[in-house]
């Protein structure tokens, strides 16, 4: 991870990684904006609940350079912060940045 922090940006990695679809989500995952800024926040855990197949997730971020990294809360829906729940939307609301499904993608 130091390489990739050291000599990549949003703005390739974005190009480079390899789309994944939400249901098929790991710890790992990444939802990535890429840009000049561009923006990045990384799947930390990921539950399923064994009944009803349900999955959720945890994601986190830190900014330039890449040392404190921290998990973000879901301030769209509280009741299960800082858990994101994949079926809610199609949008990721973190605290300062949105994403898409269809920006989640793995190294």
């Amino acid at each position: 991870m130091e390489q990739v922090f050291y000599y990549a940006g949003t703005l390739s990695l974005s190009k480079e990684l390899k789309p994944v679809l939400i249901e098929d989500i790991q710890p790992g995952d990444v939802f990535i904006k890429g840009g000049s800024p561009g923006h990045a926040v990384i799947v930390v855990d990921v539950a399923v609940n064994t009944t009803t197949k349900k999955r959720i997730f945890m994601v986190a971020q830190s900014y330039m350079p890449a040392q404190d990294i921290h998990i973000l809360k879901n301030f769209e829906h509280a009741d299960i912060s800082p858990w994101y729940d994949e079926s809610i939307t199609d949008k990721i609301y973190t605290p300062e940045w949105t994403f898409s499904k269809n920006e989640l993608k793995r190294f």
